[in-house]
C-alpha cells in the first residue's frame, strides 16, 4: 500500500511539472489550468451546469466563478435549457470556437514534444502503461450512490443491464417481466448506481425479502469496466447496505452464461442453495450470511 502510494504521489509531482499544471497561463493560453479545462469539457459538445460539475467532480460555486470568467471573455454563453428551463447549457461563442482549437492544438504539441524523443517500443509501452493506469484511477474514483429506482439515472443503468442480458442469454430476455422486479427495490430496498464522470456504468439493487433475508437484483457492469474490481466493491456496497437495514443474510439468483458473475459470488462466500423463486432464467441461487 505505502509502496503504492509513493509511487503515484511521485508520478503527480512529475506529471503537473511536465504539462504546466503549475503555470498561471496553462500552455501559454493565457488561463490557468482550471478555466482551460473546463473550455475544453464545453468545447466536446453544448453540456449542461449540473453535466459539467458531476464531470469534472467540482463544486457548484467554483463552477460557476470558471464560467463567469470565460463568459466575462467572451468565449461561453450560459443559457436556459430549451427542453427545461430549470437547467442552463453551456455553448462555446465563435471565440469560444477558435480558442478551444488553439487549446487542443496546444495539449497535441505538449503531447508529442514529450514522446518526440521515445523509440516507436517505448511509445507504444507508454501509450499501454497509460491506458491501464488511466483506467484503474477512473475505476477506483468511481462513485456509488444510491439513487431512487425510478429516477432517470437508474432507469439508464438497468436498461443497459437488461439489454445486455437479451444479448447474452440463448433464448433471450424479456425486459417487461423484470419491471415489477425493478418495482420493488424502492421503499425497503435500495438501488445503487456506480457513476464516473457523470456517466452511469454499474447498477445493483436490494429486494426485501422478510426481516431476516435481502435479495440482491440487477447487479451490472459495463463491459468497458470489468476487471477493475469495480463489481467487487458494488457487491461489498450492496452487502453492507442490506446489514444497515437490519437483515443478517442476502439471496441471488443468476443465470449459467453469466460465468464470470457465477465465479466472483462463490469467491466471495456465497454458498449454493436451492431455488427460492419462479424466476424461469435462473440456473443457480446463492445465499451468503452477514
Amino acid at each position: 500500500m505505502n509502496d503504492a502510494v509513493e509511487t503515484l504521489r511521485r508520478f503527480n509531482r512529475s506529471w503537473s511539472q511536465r504539462v504546466g499544471v503549475l503555470d498561471d497561463s496553462f500552455l501559454g493560453s493565457g488561463r490557468p489550468l482550471g478555466p482551460s479545462r473546463l473550455l475544453f469539457e464545453v468545447g466536446r459538445g453544448g453540456v449542461g451546469v449540473r453535466e459539467l460539475r458531476e464531470r469534472l467532480g467540482l463544486d457548484s460555486g467554483y463552477v460557476s466563478r470558471l464560467l463567469r470568467r470565460l463568459e466575462d471573455e467572451g468565449l461561453v454563453e450560459v443559457l436556459p435549457d430549451p427542453e427545461d428551463a430549470r437547467r442552463r447549457v453551456v455553448r462555446l461563442t465563435p471565440d469560444g470556437m477558435i480558442a478551444h482549437r488553439d487549446l487542443d492544438d496546444r495539449s497535441d504539441d505538449l503531447a508529442r514534444g514529450l514522446i518526440e524523443a521515445m523509440s516507436s517500443r517505448h511509445r507504444q509501452a507508454l501509450a499501454a502503461h497509460l491506458g491501464e493506469a488511466e483506467r484503474l484511477i477512473r475505476a477506483a474514483t468511481v462513485s456509488l450512490d444510491v439513487v431512487d429506482p425510478a429516477s432517470q439515472r437508474a432507469r439508464e443503468a438497468a436498461g443497459a443491464y437488461l439489454r445486455e442480458l437479451d444479448e447474452t442469454f440463448s433464448e433471450g430476455f424479456d425486459a417487461g417481466e423484470a419491471a415489477n422486479d425493478h418495482a420493488d427495490l424502492s421503499g425497503d430496498g435500495r438501488f445503487i448506481v456506480a457513476v464516473s464522470d457523470g456517466v452511469a456504468v454499474g447498477c445493483g439493487g436490494l429486494r426485501r425479502v422478510d426481516d431476516e433475508t435481502a435479495e440482491i437484483k440487477r447487479m451490472w457492469v459495463d463491459r468497458d469496466w470489468r476487471g477493475l474490481g469495480l463489481a467487487g466493491r458494488l457487491l461489498r456496497r450492496l452487502e453492507d447496505e442490506a446489514s444497515a437495514l437490519g437483515h443478517r443474510r442476502v439471496w441471488l439468483d443468476t443465470n449459467r452464461a453469466l460465468t464470470p458473475a457465477i465465479a466472483m459470488y462463490r469467491a466471495a462466500g456465497y454458498s449454493d442453495i436451492d431455488r427460492y423463486n419462479d424466476n424461469p432464467y435462473a440456473d443457480f441461487w446463492f445465499e451468503k450470511r452477514l
